[in-house]
């Protein structure tokens, strides 16, 4: 196997390998582009060419950090605020109308425990998958490995180190489940969001 190969199935690899070094210099290139581009238009086309997927609708707004960029795949009408690091050396996978706040970290990348290995710079990943109708508030960090379900709010700089199901809301570190969303959340903001439309038709 490659070392590429090795990264993206969880094996322990070096990042010294020059295909990952030429996959890190096309990202420098892009990740360059997308940071200093000042029309706002232009940012979807470069975004495109950074990720490995994205969907119609979303938008990710600069400054913008990656490891690779080619293992990220984002879903529909999604909105990625500032500062966001994404740390791909594995797959991240987010589903449709997700909403990203600022400064959230999502990591793939993680370490040997034992100092010895870890020394020889040997490092290896676990991909994320964030399921679809998910809010995550600033400052969260999620962890290698980490699956969280649909309809799911993640409060402000939660560290989330373990799955979370879906349908609840969690925050904390370490994030944990505070409670489910339930029928009275969707009449309360439904009944706003109603009356909302109904002042601006």
């Amino acid at each position: 196997m490659t070392e590429k190969e090795r990264m993206l199935s969880g094996l322990l690899y070096r990042a010294d390998d020059p295909e990952l070094i030429a996959d890190h210099a096309r990202r420098d290139r892009l990740q360059w582009a997308v940071n200093h581009e000042p029309d706002r238009d232009k940012l979807p086309a470069l975004f495109r060419e950074l990720l490995g997927d994205m969907g119609e609708n979303t938008f990710l707004a600069p400054p913008f950090h990656c490891d690779y960029g080619s293992h990220i795949h984002i879903g529909r009408h999604c909105y990625v605020n500032m500062d966001a690091m994404f740390l791909d050396v594995c797959d991240i996978f987010i589903g449709d109308d997700v909403y990203i706040a600022p400064r959230v970290s999502i990591y793939t990348a993680t370490h040997p425990m034992d100092a010895a290995v870890r020394n020889t710079d040997l490092e290896y990943g676990r991909p994320v998958k964030i399921g679809s109708s998910v809010w995550l508030g600033g400052n969260v960090v999620i962890c290698p490995g980490v699956t969280i379900g649909d309809n799911v709010v993640i409060g402000a700089g939660a560290v989330v180190t373990r799955d979370v199901p879906s349908g609840v809301v969690a925050a904390g570190n370490p994030c944990r489940v505070l409670r489910s969303i339930t029928q009275a959340d969707r009449d309360k903001w439904q009944a706003q969001a109603d009356q909302y439309w109904a002042e601006h038709r």
